[in-house]
Parts: C-alpha cells; structure tokens; sequence
C-alpha cells in the first residue's frame, strides 16, 4: 500500500456492472457461459459504445455518457489486477493446457496484468506488451507490484467480485464505479452484500442516469 501511494498510482475499479439486485455475474458459470446465466445482459451497454468496439478494433459505436464512461476505463492505465475466475475457468494446479487468458492471442490489454491465484506459474508474456503475471501472496503483494509497473498511471482494479471485496475491504481503492443494468439475476456472484458496511469509507456521488443504466461513483473518503 505505501508503494502505491509512492508511486502516485490511483488504484481504480471502473465500470463494474452490477444487476439491480446486487450481482456481477449470473449462476452456472462454466467455460461455455463465463458470465452465467443471463451475465452478458450485465454488459450490453458497454458493448455498444464506440470506445469499447475500439478497444477490441471494431469500428462505430454509441457516444454519449455511457460512452464517456466507458472510456475512462481504457485511459491512463499503467497496469491491471484481476482474480483468477477473470483468466480462465480452471481450478486447482496449473496444467499445461495451453490456455492463455479470455482475450484470444492479442489480448488488448498492452500493459502488466496481475493475476492473484493460489498457485505459482511463471509470468505469460503475449509479445504486444500484455504480459500476464500470477501472484500468490495476496492483496499486499498485488498492490506493490502493481504500483511499481504502472509508474504513476493508474491501476485498474477488475473482478471478481471477491478480489473487489477484499480491496474494498482494505481501503485500497480509490473510486469504484458501479453500471447497474436493469435487471435481476436472483443468484450468482454477488457484489453487493452488505453496501452499508462494504462502503462505509466511501463517500457516493449523485446518480447519472442514461437510457441504458445508472451510474454510481463512490469515492474513498
């Protein structure tokens, strides 16, 4: 943490998308489905936008505020940290499988991505600067290394949701933005639990609302 403060890098969980009853994934994960049942609906405002079809090099888009938003999430990141449920649907050691991440053989990224995981496995460089590293020591040597290779840019805190509890848990994020799509997902991975304990040292900003969704910023007090 105090590496992080050095570096000047704000440590940031944006466009977490949430369902109206509180989770970020729907039940019955597997490979097949990721997001589980009904997740996808989670995420349909950010695949129109054109900052997200740009990400993944497809032209047009929506602009607007959920645009705006959507962004934001691709500015200024020096490094990104994410659970291993966000790399791959296997548990357990890791075998050689040859699995190399959700993204396909040019992941976007093009910055470090820490990857917290029981398991040791040598870093995967994916040769356009996307370089996968797996971290076993937790949240405090996470945010250490994160700090250090993002170099003042800011590190983006991805899911799921039990790495996003854990940072919240601690203090370490600076803002988390919630989309809360609208719907109800009944069961899944919940994000949300207890709001009132989970975000008592953050401070939220009013509500933007679009024809889509509704935005909630929460600012560490």
């Amino acid at each position: 943490m105090n590496s992080a403060r050095t570096a000047k890098s704000k440590f940031l969980a944006l466009n977490i998308s949430v369902s109206q009853d509180g989770f970020m994934a729907g039940p019955s994960q597997s490979a097949e489905n990721p997001l589980g049942e009904e997740g996808t609906k989670l995420h349909e405002w950010v695949f129109k936008t054109q900052a997200f079809r740009e990400w993944i090099g497809l032209p047009g888009g929506e602009t607007g505020l959920d645009n705006d938003y959507a962004a934001r999430g691709f500015e200024n990141i020096g490094a990104s940290i994410m659970g291993r449920n966000m790399f791959t649907p296997s548990r357990g050691p890791w075998i050689e499988d040859g699995w190399q991440g959700w993204w396909g053989r040019e992941p976007k990224f093009q910055h470090p991505v820490f990857i917290l995981t029981h398991y040791a496995r040598d870093p995967l460089d994916m040769g356009n600067g996307t370089v996968f590293h797996f971290v076993t020591g937790g949240i405090d040597e996470v945010v250490e290394l994160a700090a250090g290779a993002a170099q003042g840019k800011v590190v983006r805190v991805g899911g799921g949701a039990n790495v996003l509890r854990q940072f919240m848990a601690a203090g370490l994020l600076d803002e988390i933005h919630t989309v809360q799509a609208p719907i109800n997902l009944g069961s899944g991975e919940l994000f949300f639990s207890d709001p009132g304990k989970q975000l008592e040292m953050y401070e939220s900003t009013q509500p933007v609302m679009t024809a889509s969704v509704r935005h909630l910023t929460y600012i560490r007090k």
